[in-house]
């Protein structure tokens, strides 16, 4: 008994050692898996953020770097220029987000609606994100030119208008131009969202909905609507945050005038960056900027994420 009792016992600690053995070789597979990504982030997106965070209190052009303590901290709370490209920034940012998510919520239902020639439509809708953003600014920038460009042309010609528009130099309407131009490049991403979103949602309760005597307004906004809520938290997330950090499509449209009517905060940081024909790069300093823009879309998507809680009581 005592004999088999103890076969027993060391069967069982053989199978425990496998288990363990077998666990250990099972997590270092899934570190050598995983290393690769860690070692990317670590690159991409850790040693910036620490690079970022060392220069922000010295003044370095990329070149020599001098230590100045907190004079970058001083001049970016008294920078008017930035705070009023804060000030844009939102501004931007809400009027894409009121026009682009209506806008492909919309082409996406009537796309899902089963129309002739849907997946042709939806592939032109789709067509300006593969698009770079310089590629198609650059084309706007075109269209939108105050004395030959084809815009003012065609609204001339049909009598709409008796004189050209600057619609890239007048401070009243040069950010709507810049969101038109941004709506066009980049709803089709949001369109494709809302599709997935639609095709989850079961036919079943729109045949239901049809028996009960539903009309098209109501079943939109009391099935269709209510059940894309879980989708649309994560969509109203991307377009918040995308929003917030757009600035090619300005720096090619407008290089952030005129007078900085149209910078953002990241034109303006990049400006800083880069420099001009007439400034040198100040690193040190857009590094400041871009440690307080961070801080900006962060706490912006903190309060989001909380709000978006309330999101599925209202859906």
């Amino acid at each position: 008994t005592r004999t088999g009792g103890s076969l027993m016992n060391k069967e069982k600690l053989s199978l425990k050692e496998k288990f363990i053995r077998a666990k250990d070789k099972g997590n270092i597979s899934a570190f050598l898996m995983l290393l690769p990504a860690v070692i990317l982030l670590a690159v991409i997106s850790i040693y910036p953020f620490l690079w970022l965070i060392r220069y922000a209190s010295f003044n370095y052009n990329g070149f020599e770097a001098y230590h100045t303590g907190l004079d970058n901290f001083k001049r970016a709370f008294a920078d008017t220029t930035y705070w009023a490209s804060v000030v844009h920034t939102f501004e931007y940012a809400i009027l894409k987000i009121v026009i682009i998510l209506p806008l492909a919520l919309i082409i996406a239902v009537i796309l899902h609606m089963g129309m002739i020639g849907k997946r042709a439509f939806g592939a032109i809708y789709f067509l300006p994100t593969v698009i770079s953003p310089a590629v198609y600014s650059l084309i706007f920038y075109f269209i939108y030119a105050a004395y030959n460009g084809v815009l003012n042309a065609f609204l001339m010609k049909y009598g709409i208008i008796g004189a050209p528009i600057d619609w890239l130099g007048d401070p009243k309407i040069v950010m709507i131009s810049i969101v038109i131009v941004a709506v066009w490049g980049g709803f089709g991403n949001y369109m494709i969202y809302f599709t997935s979103g639609l095709s989850s949602i079961s036919s079943e309760v729109y045949e239901s909905s049809k028996i009960d005597g539903a009309n098209g307004v109501q079943t939109f906004f009391k099935i269709t609507l209510p059940l894309l809520g879980p989708v649309m938290k994560v969509i109203i997330m991307l377009a918040i945050t995308t929003a917030l950090k757009d600035y090619q499509s300005i720096l090619v449209l407008t290089g952030g005038g005129p007078n900085n009517r149209s910078h953002v905060m990241f034109s303006y940081i990049y400006q800083l960056s880069f420099g001009s024909t007439t400034t040198q790069p100040q690193l040190g300093y857009s590094a400041v900027l871009s440690l307080i823009s961070a801080l900006i879309i962060g706490v912006i998507t903190v309060i989001y994420l909380k709000a978006s809680k309330n999101m599925d009581d209202i859906y």
